[in-house]
């Protein structure tokens, strides 16, 4: 693993074909947005970059190896984690039967893959992550 600023976690969007990778939270108080959709993601672990870390918590949770070459957006968002850390989003557009190999692991309730205009427009989604999508999405068209 490379040396990388510090920075709290990172979050992807996975894109195929127009429709999305997401996962209901667990519905536990101690945890940030309890029982709200969310995307791959979490917290760094060591010394890993952003890209790493993506790409191991998209592991952990979903059981696919999302390869970094498929990730075509990066955005740092300055100070929003933990401790006013940076957060990192990126989008990633990954090949047909991708999602055919998920293996769900053991954080969060179910997963689904959903279009991306039903995820912008749930109203039981962590906000700050549709609001980035939404951008990247706003920049494509």
């Amino acid at each position: 693993m490379s040396a990388h600023p510090p920075f709290s976690g990172a979050k992807v969007a996975i894109l195929c074909k127009g429709t999305l990778l997401t996962y209901q939270r667990d519905d536990k108080p101690e945890i940030p947005w309890p029982n709200l959709w969310d995307l791959p993601g979490g917290g760094r672990e060591g010394g890993e970059t952003p890209e790493e870390c993506a790409v191991r918590e998209t592991m952990e949770e979903f059981g696919i190896a999302l390869d970094p070459a498929s990730i075509i957006h990066k955005q740092v968002y300055r100070g929003q984690g933990v401790n006013r850390l940076d957060t990192w989003f990126f989008v990633a557009e990954v090949a047909e039967g991708l999602f055919d190999r998920v293996v769900f692991g053991d954080e969060g309730q179910r997963w689904q893959v959903m279009t991306v205009e039903a995820f912008l427009a749930m109203d039981n989604a962590v906000d700050r992550l549709q609001h980035r999508l939404r951008a990247f999405m706003d920049q494509q068209s």
